[in-house]
């Protein structure tokens, strides 16, 4: 398909304010409207599915509210979650839960899985894909786990960790994109947009 001219709008179906920072290092100015989608109890075949399914929510969910939306408008949703021991972590309910998460982690790795879903709201076209990157965790000591789970920070993320916060230290390697472990893979979403014929410079905001 032919890249159109002109800048196309980006509209984030996330409340991640990583995410928002991720797409605005990147020269992108994305807008923000929250999907609401309810993810309490949402499971796939397996955590890749999982995390495509719910990104596949929540840009539907925002794409169903725009009224007349224009050519090139695009809905980004995303999703995050860890897969250890073939268990699915997102975030975890409770400071409790995150002390015996990273108790489970720790000098082991795990794998991140960021789905992500891309809609056209005027034609109906998307594009799903997930991207997935391997998390080595340190050998955190009790008190560091319990020092960083009273900041609260593990519990508003999935797997409990950031690697672009307080949690940064306790990663000891990434194999894979590293974007994606913050919460969206830049080099996937690039891709995406083009198969929907929106070139990434087009997504790019002057200030």
């Amino acid at each position: 398909m032919t890249n159109r001219t002109g800048v196309a709008r980006l509209i984030l179906a996330s409340a991640s304010s990583a995410r928002l920072e991720t797409l605005r290092r990147a020269g992108l100015r994305p807008e923000v409207i929250v999907s609401e989608v309810d993810e309490y109890g949402v499971r796939g075949a397996d955590p890749i599915a999982t995390a495509e399914l719910l990104a596949t929510m929540k840009a539907a969910a925002v794409a169903a509210r725009l009224s007349q939306p224009e050519p090139g408008t695009l809905v980004l949703g995303c999703d995050s979650l860890l897969e250890l021991d073939g268990q699915t972590l997102g975030k975890p309910d409770t400071a409790e839960a995150a002390v015996a998460r990273w108790r489970a982690m720790r000098g082991r790795s795990g794998v991140l899985h960021t789905g992500h879903c891309l809609i056209e709201p005027a034609t109906g076209r998307r594009e799903t894909a997930v991207a997935s990157t391997t998390v080595r965790f340190a050998e955190v000591t009790d008190d560091e786990i319990s020092a960083y789970v009273a900041t609260g920070e593990p519990l508003g993320v999935a797997g409990a960790f950031t690697v672009d916060g307080l949690g940064g230290a306790f990663v000891e390697r990434i194999d894979g994109d590293h974007h994606n472990v913050v919460g969206v893979s830049l080099p996937l979403l690039r891709r995406m947009a083009a198969a929907l014929g929106v070139a990434w410079p087009q997504l790019w905001r002057a200030d």
